[in-house]
């Protein structure tokens, strides 16, 4: 059975936000609020908590993960950033974007993509994310929330506890998030950019 916090969106209750960030460095796997729907995470390293989060959302190992950085300076740890990604990157950080870089030698080899070597990274607004973010001390390896026969991440935090709280160690409710999903835009490309996926984050600064 998973713990249930109902944390504050706007002020994030210090003491809770303790509690779930020794959750996660225990292995838990986490559920939690973002500016773009619910996602499920845990600590950068473990590869069973891992491994867990791609049995709940029916992924393999191949699958595209995304760290959720505190900031942009934390981004430039785990990703190759060149002159003009950096420029896009300040400009549109913190956004409802993942970025498509190439990883460093930081980040776990299993979490990159195995043919390009490219990791997603993102730089959330929501503050209960950030809370997180911040008392962990390093990325959380995420992934949205989308079960499966779903388009989108779920954004009912009462919803997600019905279907998995038998399944994760933590639902942080956040409060009932939209479900828009954030806009992907692959910088890993010397000179050239290309948008995944369009969605909340405003395209027009990546593209022509």
């Amino acid at each position: 059975m998973s713990q249930y916090f109902e944390i504050h969106p706007e002020n994030p209750q210090a003491r809770l936000i303790q509690q779930a960030v020794a959750i996660v460095r225990q292995g838990g796997v986490v559920v939690y609020p973002t500016d773009s729907g619910y996602a499920i995470g845990c600590q950068l390293g473990d590869k069973g908590a891992m491994e867990r989060i791609c049995q709940i959302r029916s992924v393999d190992k191949d699958h595209n993960f995304t760290l959720m950085c505190r900031d942009l300076s934390e981004l430039s740890t785990y990703a190759r950033v060149d002159n003009n990604a950096f420029r896009l990157l300040k400009n549109n950080t913190p956004g409802a974007y993942t970025f498509v870089l190439k990883g460093t030698k930081e980040v776990p080899r299993r979490l990159l993509n195995p043919k390009r070597k490219t990791i997603g990274i993102r730089v959330p607004t929501n503050r209960i994310a950030l809370a997180l973010l911040e008392d962990l001390g390093e990325p959380l390896m995420s992934t949205s929330l989308i079960l499966d026969g779903n388009e989108f991440a779920e954004a009912d935090p009462f919803h997600i506890r019905e279907v998995l709280e038998k399944r994760v160690d933590l639902i942080i409710d956040g409060g009932n998030r939209g479900e828009q999903p954030t806009t992907v835009v692959d910088l890993a490309d010397d000179n050239q950019i290309r948008i995944l996926r369009y969605g909340k984050g405003d395209a027009g600064p990546f593209e022509e």
